[in-house]
């Protein structure tokens, strides 16, 4: 698919009055995250690789964003919501539940570990998780739907969208701080923001974006 964005790149702002040194911080860490496990153990990190790649498969002709790893950086921070919703636990507990859970129903459905089965199969377990079908022991009483709703669709996309790699996606600058915006009008653009490629119009907007970053 054309890039709706063309050259664009959010990081382009780090020098510039869009970004303060805290954007800049924050951004910098989480550029840093290791891509390892640091709060799951090794299996859970497998599942939750394999569960990340279902939910927002990612592009192939370009790095991937780590969401497993910002995950685990959060959950390993305690950076969590601080409450529990209804019959889910507490993040990190909900987590480490779910992402067994899964892989005792693959391995009871399909002998093997979640992340082991084909797409195919991790669609159609996922699907049944959603939809509250998935009722093995190891769930603990957490009803599979909720996880599915209050932690799966609700952690890996924030997660994704947390990096700079799926601002350049949106056409998103970051924080609007210290510089924010002054065209609020419908369909104005600010000369600091992205802009958008009309088809057939890809040269132009490019070329608007390699100024953005001025």
């Amino acid at each position: 698919m054309p890039e709706r964005f063309p050259g664009y790149d959010v990081l382009e702002k780090q020098g510039t009055p869009s970004w303060n040194q805290v954007t800049r911080t924050v951004i910098e860490r989480r550029l840093a995250t290791p891509r390892e496990p640091r709060f799951f153990t090794t299996e859970e990190w497998r599942a939750l690789e394999a569960l990340c790649g279902r939910i927002l498969p990612q592009p192939p002709d370009r790095p991937p964003i780590p969401i497993a790893a910002l995950i685990d950086a959060k959950l390993l921070a305690g950076d969590t919501q601080g409450y529990s919703i209804g019959a889910v636990p507490h993040d990190r507990e909900a987590w480490r539940i779910g992402l067994a859970a899964l892989d005792a129903e693959a391995r009871q459905a399909h002998g093997e570990a979640f992340h082991d089965l084909s797409s195919e199969r991790q669609d159609a377990l996922l699907a049944r998780a959603q939809r509250g079908e998935l009722d093995d022991v190891a769930w603990r009483g957490m009803p599979s739907d909720l996880f599915f709703a209050k932690r799966v669709l609700a952690d890996i996309p924030a997660a994704y969208y947390a990096h700079p790699t799926a601002w350049n996606e949106i056409g998103f600058g970051g924080p609007a701080s210290p510089r924010g915006y002054v065209r609020m009008a419908l369909d104005r653009r600010d000369p600091w923001e992205a802009a958008e490629a009309a088809p057939g119009h890809e040269a132009e907007a490019a070329r608007k974006n390699r100024r953005v970053g001025r």
